[in-house]
């Protein structure tokens, strides 16, 4: 109980910041639209190659498939070879979808500057703008770049290491994901606050700043994701409640409308709740790194959430 009163005042204090600045809502929004309107940029003249059938004719989209994926083949014990399920990466293919993911690796630390500068200007009394938060972004390109281009070298060499070793080698390399995952997790903050371009540093800055509030410092994050899962749970109940009317009064419309507001409810939840998530890593970000409070949380929340260590 003592977590969930916990949890239930970090995730307040973190709605409070976006209900007193609520352009910092449109920043995921104005992201999400942005990423997915490039990359649907980048993958149409992929899309359109030239493979002799029309495109609406299925054997356009296999040649396409073909063209970047390839199927496993397996040696079985009496030396026949076949072809699994399983697919495969052409040279092509690996090309592409590297290319693909260090975009998609920029485009989301660009965005996420541009909106963590935002948190951080309200967390201080400062003012939101969403022009401001990405005219910043701007002036940090070669910070972002090198911390994109370092992050996506990473994941993708974990990613072809975990294809290619055994279930050991994928246990250990999984755990060495979950590592880097927390040890960069205050690198946004960090490379908005700190001058520095090398992403090494920013990474070392990071984990620093994360010993500092070691043991309780993740509980927040534990308590948004557990309060998700508690109100999925709560919500099925009405969503069942929808279902059983609408078999009583054997009305499709109290189905639809259910189902429909389940949904709707659901999406609202997990877009606030995601907000209030960065607020509160900015806001464990600057009680770590300078030691201050940031409004609206105050002492006795620090001491039940944050463990400071000595340095």
């Amino acid at each position: 109980m003592e977590k969930l009163k916990r949890s239930w005042l970090l995730f307040k204090s973190s709605v409070h910041v976006i209900a007193t600045n609520k352009t910092l809502l449109v920043f995921p929004i104005l992201s999400f639209c942005l990423t997915a309107l490039i990359i649907l940029f980048f993958l149409t003249p992929v899309s359109l190659i030239k493979t002799g059938y029309r495109y609406d004719q299925f054997e356009h989209w296999k040649a396409v498939g073909q063209t970047f994926f390839t199927t496993h083949e397996v040696i079985n014990h009496v030396g026949n070879t076949h072809r699994s399920g399983d697919l495969a990466l052409k040279p092509m293919g690996m090309v592409l979808a590297s290319t693909l993911y260090l975009l998609c690796m920029f485009l989301t630390t660009f965005f996420n500057v541009a909106f963590f500068h935002q948190i951080l200007s309200a967390l201080r009394g400062g003012t939101v703008s969403v022009s401001e938060g990405l005219r910043f972004a701007v002036s940090k390109l070669p910070s972002i770049i090198l911390w994109s281009l370092f992050a996506g070298a990473v994941g993708i060499t974990i990613k072809t290491l975990e294809e290619k070793v055994p279930l050991l080698g994928q246990i250990i390399l999984r755990l060495i994901g979950t590592a880097w995952s927390v040890a960069s997790v205050f690198a946004v903050p960090v490379l908005i606050l700190d001058p520095t371009k090398n992403p090494i540093e920013i990474l070392k800055k990071s984990a620093l700043a994360l010993k500092k509030t070691w043991g309780e410092s993740l509980a927040g994050y534990l308590g948004f994701r557990f309060g998700g899962t508690l109100v999925l749970i709560i919500s099925l109940f009405f969503f069942g409640g929808a279902v059983a009317l609408s078999f009583v009064f054997q009305s499709f419309w109290i189905f639809g409308v259910g189902l429909v507001s389940w949904l709707v409810g659901l999406l609202a939840f997990g877009y606030l709740s995601s907000a209030a998530s960065q607020v509160y890593r900015c806001a464990l970000y600057i009680y770590a790194s300078e030691g201050t409070i940031p409004a609206p949380y105050n002492q006795e929340l620090l001491n039940m959430a944050w463990k400071m260590k000595k340095s």
